[in-house]
C-alpha cells in the first residue's frame, strides 16, 4: 500500500490516484502529452525535410531567395491557436471542477505553522465543548518504526473517511505554506490572513503522504502531511478517541 500512495526514488510517473480530482489531472496530462507527441513528430518531420530538400547543393536558388510563403505562415499561426483552444477547454473544465465545493458532508480546517500542521474537525465536539483539534509534527528519524517512511511520517495523522465529500479550509499562521498531497490531487496555498478552500473525495482506503510545497523557512522540508483514509465506522471510532 505504501508503494502506491507514497513517492518512490526516481519515480517518473504519477502516484496511484485515489480521488476524482487526481483522475482529472491524469486525463488532462495524457491529453496534452498526446498533443505534444503529434507536434513533436510534425516539427521534426518538417525540419528534416527542410534540411534534406533545401540544402545549398540541391536547391541553391530556393536556398538563397525563398524567404516568404503566405500559406505556410497562415498554417503555423492558425495551427498553434487551434491547439491552444483544444488544451484550454479541458483545462478550464478541470479548474472549475477543482474549485467548486458543493454541499460537503464535513469540513477540515488546516493551519500551517513553522514547521508543523494543525487540524481542526469543526463538525465534531470534544467532551469540553471544543472542536476536535490536534497538531501534527514530523516523526524524527530515530523514532521511526519498521515500515514508516523517513521525512513523511507524522505523530498524528489526519484521519478521514472514504466516499465522503470533504471541504478543506486552509490558512497560514505565520508565513505562506502549501498543503499538498499528490495522490489525492490536493495542492492549495496556506496564506496568513486568508482562507482558501478546496474539496476532496477519497475513493479507497490507504495512507496518503504529502509535504509543504511552498518555501517557508529553514525547516520547510520537515513538515510532512499524512492522511489516513478509513471506513466511516473507523472514522467515528477515531473521533471518539479524540473527544
Amino acid at each position: 500500500m505504501a508503494t502506491c500512495d507514497a513517492p518512490e526514488p526516481w519515480l517518473l510517473g504519477f502516484q496511484d490516484g485515489a480521488s476524482p480530482t487526481f483522475e482529472g489531472i491524469t486525463e488532462l496530462h495524457d491529453t496534452i502529452f498526446f498533443y505534444l507527441i503529434v507536434i513533436g513528430v510534425a516539427v521534426g518531420w518538417v525540419m528534416a525535410s527542410v534540411v534534406t530538400t533545401f540544402s545549398e547543393s540541391r536547391s541553391p536558388i530556393s536556398h538563397r531567395y525563398a524567404n516568404h510563403g503566405t500559406l505556410i505562415e497562415v498554417v503555423w499561426t492558425v495551427t498553434p491557436a487551434l491547439v491552444l483552444v483544444a488544451i484550454a477547454f479541458p483545462s478550464f473544465k478541470l479548474l472549475y471542477l477543482m474549485d467548486e465545493v458543493i454541499s460537503p458532508s464535513m469540513t477540515v480546517k488546516v493551519v500551517g505553522h513553522q514547521w508543523y500542521w494543525s487540524y481542526e474537525l469543526s463538525d465534531f465536539m470534544s467532551d469540553d465543548g471544543e472542536a476536535v483539534a490536534f497538531d501534527s509534527y514530523m516523526t524524527p528519524v530515530d523514532e521511526l518504526e519498521d515500515g514508516q517512511l523517513r521525512l513523511l511520517e507524522v505523530d498524528n495523522r489526519l484521519v478521514l473517511p472514504v466516499d465522503t465529500h470533504i471541504r478543506i479550509v486552509v490558512t497560514g499562521a505565520d508565513v505562506i505554506h502549501d498543503f499538498a498531497v499528490p495522490a489525492l490531487g490536493l495542492k492549495i496555498d496556506a496564506c496568513p490572513g486568508r482562507l482558501n478552500q478546496t474539496s476532496v473525495l477519497i475513493q479507497r482506503l490507504g495512507t496518503y503522504y504529502g509535504q509543504c510545497s511552498e518555501l517557508c523557512g529553514v525547516y520547510h522540508a520537515f513538515m510532512p502531511i499524512a492522511i489516513e483514509a478509513v471506513t466511516l465506522e473507523e472514522y467515528l471510532e477515531f473521533i471518539q478517541s479524540q473527544a
